[in-house]
């Protein structure tokens, strides 16, 4: 007999199915029937949970932010806190780069896709509110949080990007802009970074 998966285990193997035809073929194949070939689920057991192509895309799009609170979440407070959190923004390992990837493609599609909207801003803000956490976490002055947090933001979008256009396997470089960075930061002698939150 087939093994009986629950719901939250089911929802994962979706989100990764339809990450990977994502990737592969683009969002006009983005099929609740592909989808679940692709995870070796009968079609007829997804249609309830996901009935339209946008529940497939929005929950797809909730799974990369969920993946990187729970790897936040792991990071244990300290003074390399903040530089931990910053490079898991990055696409440094496969995983990484898989997440990236569909953040690029879902979050261009959000554009012009009505229904992508919310959780673009949803996974756009949790980005954000990182960078403000690893900026008041080295010490950042409380008047100068704004715009550092803004800078951190900037920076982790735009060496995001060029990592997964590169097609490189040399992440070096992007880890050596991020340690440049936060050394030259103002680190106050008691700063610690807060505790590991949930993303919302």
């Amino acid at each position: 007999m087939p093994r009986v998966i629950d719901t939250d285990e089911r929802n994962r193997r979706v989100a990764e199915a339809a990450w990977r035809v994502l990737v592969r073929e683009g969002i006009p194949a983005l099929s609740v029937r592909k989808v679940a070939a692709e995870a070796g689920l009968p079609p007829s057991s997804l249609r309830y949970t996901f009935p339209t192509q946008a529940s497939l895309r929005i929950t797809a799009y909730d799974m990369v932010v969920e993946r990187l609170a729970e790897r936040v979440a792991s990071i244990a407070p300290g003074a390399d806190w903040a530089r931990a959190v910053l490079l898991e923004l990055l696409p440094l390992d496969e995983a990484r780069r898989l997440e990236m990837e569909i953040t690029v493609v879902l979050g261009t599609a959000a554009m012009v896709d009505e229904d992508l909207r919310a959780t673009h801003r949803k996974a756009h803000q949790a980005v954000r509110d990182l960078c403000e956490r690893a900026a008041r976490a080295v010490g950042v002055e409380p008047e100068d949080v704004q715009v550092e947090t803004e800078r951190l933001h900037a920076m982790v979008d735009g060496l995001a990007l060029h990592m997964i256009r590169q097609q490189g396997e040399d992440t070096d470089w992007a880890v050596r802009v991020v340690d440049t960075h936060l050394a030259g930061l103002k680190r106050a002698p008691s700063a610690q970074a807060p505790p590991p939150s949930a993303l919302g």
